[in-house]
C-alpha cells in the first residue's frame, strides 16, 4: 500500500494503478462501515484508492472539527489489511490554498434536512468531493447510506457536472444493538450509548407499521417522535418521511420513501435512516 500526501505524488501514484479504479473518501477514524465500502470496492475494481481528510469546509462554527476523532496509522493499518492500494492523505493548506473562492453548490437537494439544520455543510461536502474526484479519477467512488442526503447530493453532482463516475451506495453497517456505525459514536458515555439505540427502535416500530400497511407519512414521523420521546437521553432535532429522491416531504407514501432523523443523545448529534420500499 502506497501513502501519499501530496497531488504531485497522488498523480504520480495513480498514473501506475490498474483500472478500473474505485475510490473510498473518508474523514479518517474509520470503522467497520469505512472498511465494508472498501470491500465493495475491492470486490468490483481492480485498484482502489482511499482519501482520509477531515474536511473543515463542511464544519459550522460550532461544530466539532477540533475534536473530531483521528488516528491516523490506525486507519493505515486497517486499509493496508483491506488491501487498499493507494491512500491519499491530503493537508487542509493543500487543498485550500491562499486565495481560494471557487465553491460547487447544488441547489434544491441541500435545502431540507441535514442542509436546514446545517447551513453551508453541503457546499463543503460537494466542493471537496468535486476536488476529490478531479485530483483521483475514479472510475466508481462509494458511499454509505448512512449520510442519505449526502449521497442523493452527490448523484445529482455527478450527474449535472459530467462526471464519468458511477456513484455506489452501500447498506448501513450497524452494531449488534442496531446503532449505525458512526465516528461520533465514541463521544458517548455507556450510559449515552446504550440510550442512542432509542434511533434504530424508533425507525423499527416505523417500518413495521410501513410493513403492516401503514402509508400515510404524518403517522409514521409520529410514531418516530413517540419512541424518541420515550428515551430521557434523547431529544428528537427532526424526523423525515420524504421522497427518496427528491427528498421533499411525503402525505402518503405511494413509492420508495427515505425516513430519517437526527437526535441528539447528550452533546452528540446522531442521524440514522431507513429506506421504505
Amino acid at each position: 500500500m502506497i501513502v501519499v500526501t501530496t497531488f504531485a505524488e497522488l498523480r504520480q501514484a495513480r498514473a501506475k494503478l490498474p483500472g478500473p479504479v474505485g475510490f473510498v473518501p473518508t474523514m479518517g477514524y474509520l470503522h467497520a462501515g469505512h472498511i465494508s465500502l472498501v470491500e465493495h470496492a475491492r470486490r468490483d475494481c481492480a485498484g482502489v484508492v482511499v482519501s482520509i481528510f477531515v474536511n473543515p469546509t463542511q464544519f459550522g462554527p460550532n461544530e466539532d472539527l477540533a475534536s473530531y476523532p483521528r488516528d491516523l496509522p490506525r486507519d493505515l493499518s486497517l486499509l493496508e489489511a483491506a488491501g487498499v492500494d493507494l491512500v491519499w492523505t491530503p493537508t487542509p493548506e493543500s487543498m485550500y490554498p491562499p486565495g481560494f473562492q471557487t465553491w460547487v453548490e447544488v441547489a434544491g437537494l441541500t435545502t431540507p434536512l441535514e442542509g436546514a439544520q446545517r447551513p453551508g455543510h453541503f457546499r463543503g461536502v460537494t466542493t471537496v468531493v468535486a476536488k476529490l474526484f478531479n485530483a483521483v479519477g475514479p472510475e466508481k467512488a462509494y458511499f454509505g447510506q448512512k449520510d442519505a442526503q449526502q449521497a442523493a447530493v452527490l448523484r445529482r453532482m455527478t450527474c449535472d457536472l459530467d462526471f464519468p463516475i458511477e456513484i455506489v451506495v452501500c447498506p448501513i453497517m450497524r452494531e449488534p444493538d442496531g446503532l449505525a456505525m458512526s465516528s461520533r459514536n465514541t463521544y458517548l458515555d455507556p450510559q449515552q450509548r446504550q440510550a442512542a439505540t432509542v434511533l434504530y427502535r424508533a425507525l423499527s416500530a416505523a417500518r413495521a407499521a410501513y410493513d403492516q400497511g401503514q402509508r400515510d407519512a404524518g403517522a409514521l414521523r409520529r410514531i418516530v417522535r413517540e419512541t424518541i420521546g420515550s428515551e430521557p437521553l434523547a431529544k428528537l432535532q427532526y424526523v423525515s418521511c420524504a421522497d427518496f429522491d427528491t427528498l421533499e416531504e411525503l402525505d402518503r407514501i405511494e413509492g420508495r420513501a427515505l425516513l430519517s432523523m437526527a437526535v441528539y443523545v447528550g452533546k452528540t448529534r446522531l442521524i440514522d435512516n431507513f429506506v421504505l420500499e
